[in-house]
């Protein structure tokens, strides 16, 4: 994949809202001032602050703005605000081959934001699935730490989960939330899934909808040529004992343990707690007895 330049204090990093209306303002400044802390110059998108709905402004505003600072020379880097729900709607009759595609530069977020960021792979241009402004606040030391030594450096360790058996794979990561990415397959958006390592989290979904997700993906055959899965959090998806529900940890077990390829789960990233930045694009290694997900060429 085409991967933008490495980014160094002074860049001009954008911020743009292309989901959800921004509603955490106190959590937005502290992810701004975590950028500026490392001397990054600071640019708000247009519209950053718009509202229409539920959506951080009308399609129009949030396509010129997301427009506006892929094409700008100057711009090293783009921060998404938050996500929610509404990138998608961008991304209709949306061509990312301007001058910019030719020599990219960073989109990071995550969540709905992922729509971004498989249309991005979908070119073959790389992106990160990390914090967006209202989270990166909340992250510890070393996370915030890890995504900026990628952005700068280069490099990443290791991540350690829970290794599910199934041996030792390599393959493309292509993180995503797991809701978000469903809706996006067998769309114009949904990039290559042959060799690939999926890492998937999600928030807020029932366990029967996890279910439902994983098993249109089965009957649509998308997981053949997937050479491994790296699950992250799936915060507050588990009912309540009363209702008699397999809790998600056991929706994904049934639904995902017979493809006999190489599973970690409880990899620190997703929702609700610690989200380690990952690279979309990258080759990767998942070993499925260790519980490891390694960076090939990174420390």
């Amino acid at each position: 994949m085409k991967l933008p330049s490495l980014l160094k204090p002074g860049d001009l990093v954008q911020v743009v809202a292309p989901s959800g209306r921004l509603k955490e303002l106190s959590a937005f400044e502290k992810g701004l001032e975590i950028w500026r802390s490392r001397g990054y110059q600071i640019q708000l998108a247009s519209h950053w602050n718009a509202c229409e709905g539920y959506l951080a402004g009308t399609d129009t505003q949030r396509r010129q703005a997301l427009l506006e600072a892929w094409e700008n020379p100057h711009c090293k880097a783009i921060v998404c605000a938050r996500g929610g729900y509404g990138s998608a709607r961008l991304l209709e009759d949306w061509q990312w081959n301007s001058v910019s595609a030719s020599s990219p530069k960073w989109i990071i977020g995550f969540s709905d934001i992922t729509g971004l960021l498989w249309s991005l792979a979908k070119e073959e241009i790389a992106s990160l699935h990390a914090p967006v402004l209202t989270t990166l606040g909340s992250e510890p030391h070393w996370s915030v730490q890890r995504l900026f030594n990628y952005l700068e450096r280069g490099l990443l360790p290791p991540l350690k989960g829970l290794g599910w058996e199934g041996g030792q794979a390599t393959g493309t990561l292509l993180p995503a939330n797991l809701s978000v990415a469903t809706h996006l397959l067998g769309t114009p958006l949904q990039p290559s899934l042959d060799g690939v390592i999926l890492a998937l989290e999600d928030v807020k979904e029932a366990p029967y909808r996890v279910d439902r997700f994983v098993t249109q993906w089965r009957l649509m055959g998308a997981f053949k040529g997937v050479k491994g899965i790296a699950l992250g959090r799936f915060s507050q998806c588990d009912l309540p004992p009363s209702s008699s529900s397999w809790t998600v940890d056991q929706v994904l077990r049934d639904r995902l343990s017979d493809l006999n390829i190489p599973i970690v789960s409880d990899l620190p990233f997703g929702h609700d707690g610690e989200n380690a930045a990952l690279p979309v694009g990258t080759q990767v290694s998942l070993d499925g007895d260790l519980g490891v997900l390694s960076f090939i060429n990174s420390d």
